[in-house]
């Protein structure tokens, strides 16, 4: 039996909920569909107009030779590594120690490729240049996830990243790029997709995150990379019959979406700067650098659900779904803005804040 969660429970009664673009449903799918033909022909095993289009469209964007849809990052990642693992002879990658494939993947690319990870750098901060250098293994591919969610979505310098990314192709290694949230990093960098892209040897995307799409991902780099990465797709049962419905929202809303990350991004420093303003509240990093950043309270988790479950029921305002844990005495959160935040009323928002301040005060 399921048991109720009274945070979500109330979060999903909220009329302006802050972070997001909207709840995940089949209206999603039906709203990319809207202006379809339905005589277009669907793409088959990987191949046909629909998904080579989109392939070659996504290619140039991300300024590489070529690029394949998968129909998940997870996929798409483990087969970036294990072919530049092959490439180069060596069975070690190196990536952060909370990087998505080593807290969500259950293991995943030891289990069904060999490859051993080297944890690079400390998990409450970037991996820096100085880890690079100082890394005794010897690794075939670097993998860096920009922004690094699981702390905030935080960011290296760009004269940081040049020196790591000059480091590697002057010592043979290959350079991955996790960005599922790539499109989130441009307005902070002030670079186009394709300058980023231009640093590292291969580049995953993703089109559900800052896009919002059904679900998929683009794995992008020369047509050597590319073509082998093909046989692996059909290797892990990836060349679905059809992959359209994916193709398609993701087609869509990266029309619709991509043009709104500065947005995203200016309001996210905004809504930062209110939680900053909370007694015993910081945000992490402080002035967000994408559209993305964490909540930090001092107070244990159970008593900040009560605290917002009230919140949502007095003001109508929506901070988040879910606290995690870090101790007794203290949780935290993530906020994500996309398209909800513009349609609440600054003065709604305010109200919220300042009930907040007020429990919080007093204790």
């Amino acid at each position: 039996m399921t048991k109720i969660n009274p945070l979500l429970t109330a979060f999903h009664q909220t009329k302006y909920p802050l972070g997001g673009h909207g709840k995940r449903n089949i209206q999603v799918l039906l709203e990319a569909l809207q202006d379809i033909d339905g005589n277009m022909e669907s793409d088959m095993y990987g191949n046909g107009k629909l998904i080579e289009d989109f392939q070659a469209e996504m290619a140039a964007y991300l300024g590489k030779e070529s690029a394949v849809f998968f129909p998940s990052g997870t996929m798409a990642q483990q087969i970036a590594l294990r072919i530049w693992c092959d490439h180069q002879g060596v069975k070690k990658v190196a990536y952060h120690p909370l990087s998505h494939l080593e807290i969500h993947e259950e293991d995943g690319l030891k289990e069904l490729h060999h490859i051993e990870p080297v944890l690079l750098g400390d998990k409450d901060r970037l991996i820096r240049l100085e880890d690079v250098l100082q890394m005794k293994d010897e690794i075939a591919c670097l993998l860096l996830e920009l922004p690094q969610r699981e702390i905030g979505g935080q960011l290296p310098d760009y004269a940081e990243l040049t020196e790591i990314s000059a480091f590697c192709r002057s010592h043979g290694i290959k350079l991955h790029l996790d960005g599922a949230r790539l499109y989130e990093i441009l307005p902070y960098y002030q670079k186009s997709a394709r300058e980023i892209c231009e640093l590292f040897d291969s580049v995953y995307i993703s089109f559900y995150k800052g896009i919002g799409g059904i679900a998929g991902a683009i794995l992008a780099g020369d047509e050597t990379f590319t073509k082998t990465s093909k046989v692996w797709k059909r290797r892990h049962g990836g060349d679905l019959i059809s992959l359209y419905p994916y193709i398609l929202s993701a087609s869509y809303y990266f029309k619709q979406r991509l043009h709104k990350m500065e947005q995203y991004y200016e309001e996210a420093k905004e809504l930062a700067a209110l939680y900053n303003q909370l007694p015993d509240v910081a945000t992490k990093p402080l002035e967000p650098v994408t559209n993305m950043f964490h909540v930090h309270v001092n107070m244990p988790k159970e008593k900040l659900e009560s605290l917002l479950v009230n919140l949502y029921e007095a003001t109508g305002v929506g901070f988040t779904h879910y606290v995690r844990e870090i101790n007794e005495t203290s949780c935290c959160y993530e906020v994500s803005i996309g398209d909800r935040y513009a349609h609440v009323p600054k003065d709604e928002l305010r109200k919220a804040f300042e009930w907040m301040d007020s429990k919080l005060s007093v204790r």
